[in-house]
């Protein structure tokens, strides 16, 4: 069902964790009407339905928790769980295709590549997936957002100092990919800014 005000029938919205996605995703699908998806059910889902010996590229950090690691192999890690996911994305989205219900997808394991092989596919059958990345790369301010979200956890300044090197890799390959990258601040004008990108 194709509306000028809503020129998407799956949002994917990416991003790296800490950036304000789910409230991004909520603020859009309470103006839209849309059904959202956290992906990272999902992901809960295909980790506790498989194991690491049968599905070991959805179980890196069960095998190797991220405490302990520096942040460059963590980052390697998770990049690595992302490309993993990629064809559970593209079934996510073509399921939320099989019905018009607007869907909005939101998480931090939807990849680049992924969101573009979802939205050419789906322009090859007439249908429109659009997807939006948000970045932040100032670890200090995904701390601050940490402490804000989860007062009981501490700074969390190392699980930021990943969560901003992540959204780095994400924003590069979203614009190698031709998607648009949105900055998270300032998280009012966050809707708006992210209406712009796809219009």
């Amino acid at each position: 069902m194709h509306t000028d005000h809503r020129p998407w029938d799956v949002l994917l919205i990416g991003g790296a964790s800490g950036l304000g996605k789910s409230r991004a995703a909520a603020h859009l699908a309470a103006a839209s009407g849309a059904f959202t998806v956290e992906f990272d059910d999902v992901v809960a889902a295909l980790q506790a339905a498989t194991t690491p010996r049968t599905h070991p590229g959805l179980h890196h950090f069960s095998v190797t928790p991220a405490r302990g690691l520096d942040t460059e192999r963590v980052l390697q890690l998770q990049i690595a769980t992302a490309h993993a996911l990629d064809e559970a994305l593209l079934g996510v989205v073509r399921n939320r295709l099989s019905v018009d219900v607007p869907a909005i997808v939101e998480g931090d394991y939807l990849s680049p590549r992924a969101a573009a092989r979802a939205a050419a596919e789906a322009a090859a059958q007439g249908r429109r997936v659009r997807a939006v990345f948000l970045h932040e790369g100032d670890a200090a301010r995904i701390s601050a957002n940490y402490a804000r979200r989860e007062p009981g956890c501490g700074p969390q300044r190392e699980r930021a100092a990943v969560s901003a090197r992540y959204s780095s890799w994400l924003a590069a390959q979203a614009r190698a990919h031709r998607l648009p990258v949105v900055d998270c601040l300032p998280y009012d004008t966050l809707p708006h800014r992210l209406t712009a990108a796809w219009a």
